[in-house]
């Protein structure tokens, strides 16, 4: 059945979006319903039923409305209803975590869309975590975020995405120490140290990190962690190089849950201040954003660039950063693959503070 790609409320309450999402070959058929909010004549009982069906679909639902605001009642069915959609598209958003504030949200809308059917298996995939992420523990969470990234590595989204990178040779060995740290008194200092590569966030680094955060965790001393990094950039994500290596994804898995940084920070969040600056890509702001305090040079651009490769953010990002600012703002970050200025990123909750001080040049 053909599933409609603009439905009004109605139309949601009635199933529309609710059509089989695979079609007999596995395809993923539509995998982004745009709901109209602004062409809607719904009652009580047809919002509340639209609710129910928003709920269960497992496409991903984008709501557009070209006027300010929802209710500010939360237990009116409108609310209710921008709390089931995926995201809403809205002239301004303000303090509303559901909100997207864009200029033309029917072009946008449109866009998303498109964005969600060049990678179908990735997006759906995307809309169920962040669906199911509030309510598991942050480890739950981080092993649902593995295990949905795992699926990816194996999927035909990234194997087009590796075919039309070509050829990539592996990073090579670290020159120098890949973290430094430095104990100033109770304090630590982390700092990232591949400025030749952006501190990309590649096996070397990702050790060195880990080992770092581990000292943090044993040593009751340290009160305070301070992590920054050297060179243009705080992180630009992870290193491309090392991308597609993985020959046993099951490993790759457990690697990534028992070898990463995102476990060790969730748990040293209340002393982890992070200083980011520059391109802030990927791993960079999905791992800071573990951290209770992250201080932002005004010129930091923040982007979540993963699907367009066929994934999802692997680095916890699906944990973090709706933690930040809601399911609805993280799943545009990732569908757009947008650059986030610092003043938006501050405006969202995504960081805390900025700060014009210079990045380390250590």
């Amino acid at each position: 059945m053909l599933v409609p790609t603009v439905i009004r409320v109605e139309d949601l309450a009635a199933g529309a979006a609710q059509t089989d999402l695979l079609t007999e070959d596995g395809a993923v058929d539509e995998p982004l319903v745009i709901v109209d909010l602004d062409q809607s004549a719904a009652d009580g009982t047809a919002l509340r039923q639209a609710v129910r069906q928003a709920a269960e679909c497992d496409r991903l639902l984008v709501g557009l409305t070209r006027t300010v605001g929802p209710s500010a009642d939360h237990a009116h069915p409108t609310s209710q209803l921008l709390d089931a959609l995926d995201l809403t598209l809205a002239p301004a958003d303000g303090a509303d975590r559901r909100l997207v504030a864009v200029d033309d949200p029917e072009a946008t809308a449109h866009s998303l869309r498109r964005a969600a059917a060049d990678n179908p298996e990735a997006a759906v995939i995307l809309g169920r975590l962040l669906r199911t992420g509030p309510r598991l523990t942050v480890g739950q969470a981080l092993d649902a975020e593995s295990l949905a990234y795992s699926t990816l590595l194996a999927g035909r989204g990234f194997a087009r995405w590796l075919s039309a990178r070509g050829h990539c040779p592996p990073p090579p060995p670290a020159p120098v120490t890949p973290v430094l740290l430095y104990r100033d008194e109770d304090v630590l200092r982390v700092t990232l140290n591949r400025p030749e590569r952006h501190n990309a966030y590649g096996r070397e680094l990702r050790d060195a990190l880990v080992a770092a955060l581990d000292l943090a965790l044993l040593d009751d001393t340290v009160t305070r962690v301070v992590l920054s990094g050297n060179g243009p950039s705080f992180c630009s994500g992870g290193d491309l190089g090392e991308f597609g290596a993985a020959s046993d994804l099951a490993t790759a898995h457990l690697i990534r849950i028992h070898g990463g940084a995102a476990r060790p920070l969730h748990k040293l969040r209340d002393r982890v201040t992070a200083r980011v600056h520059g391109s802030c890509i990927g791993a960079g702001i999905e791992l800071s954003a573990f951290a209770s305090r992250i201080v932002a040079h005004p010129a930091t651009l923040f982007c979540l660039p993963e699907l367009r490769m066929g994934l999802i953010p692997g680095a916890g990002g699906t944990v973090s950063i709706p933690r930040r600012i809601g399911r609805w703002r993280t799943l545009y970050l990732v569908l757009t693959s947008c650059r986030l200025t610092a003043d938006r990123a501050l405006s969202w909750g995504l960081i805390d503070e900025l700060s014009p001080v210079d990045p380390p040049r250590v």
